[in-house]
């Protein structure tokens, strides 16, 4: 039987369970280490006023995307810790960049990596975790807001090469 660690894209095998169902971590030790890379987004819907304030660098508890971009590397890091079948990996590179619109927030997390399996569940994590680190500094000036299409958009490398959102 071949091993469900080999799945590529299209194939409906379930990686993370073994033949009884049960969940495992995949063994990647046979494959080759190689770049990879992948890109999240996430969106916060906000107030006009509250986009203001943070573009204004206004928001009382202080330099909000500062702390969330840091917040969001810290998460890509620990990404194996948070998710229980995920593989602790050496990460590269990671940069979270934070877009501030008339009442939404854009963040992009890009991981690289040169290892045995992707960093996709690193990029969201970190998109994600940068998020609500906004929502968490700006929860004061408006409770309303809403965390939304966090998403996969990009990934690059290993046995199943390129992806982009929408092609």
């Amino acid at each position: 039987m071949d091993d469900p660690g080999d799945a590529v894209a299209g194939d409906r095998t379930f990686t993370h369970l073994d033949e009884a169902g049960h969940a495992r971590m995949v063994d990647v030790g046979d494959k080759e280490p190689t770049r990879r890379r992948a890109v999240a987004r996430a969106r916060i819907e906000m107030s006009p006023e509250t986009a203001l304030a943070l573009a204004g660098g206004t928001v009382p508890k202080g330099d909000v995307l500062a702390v969330a971009r840091v917040a969001g590397i810290q998460a890509a890091k620990r990404t194996s810790e948070l998710v229980p079948l995920c593989h602790p990996l050496m990460l590269s590179s990671v940069v979270v960049d934070l877009e501030v619109g008339e009442s939404h927030v854009v963040v992009v997390a890009t991981v690289e990596t040169v290892e045995r399996t992707g960093v996709e569940m690193e990029a969201l994590t970190a998109c994600t975790v940068a998020a609500l680190t906004v929502y968490d500094m700006c929860k004061a000036l408006d409770r309303s807001m809403v965390i939304t299409d966090v998403a996969l958009w990009e990934k690059d490398g290993g046995r199943s090469g390129a992806w982009r959102r929408g092609t």
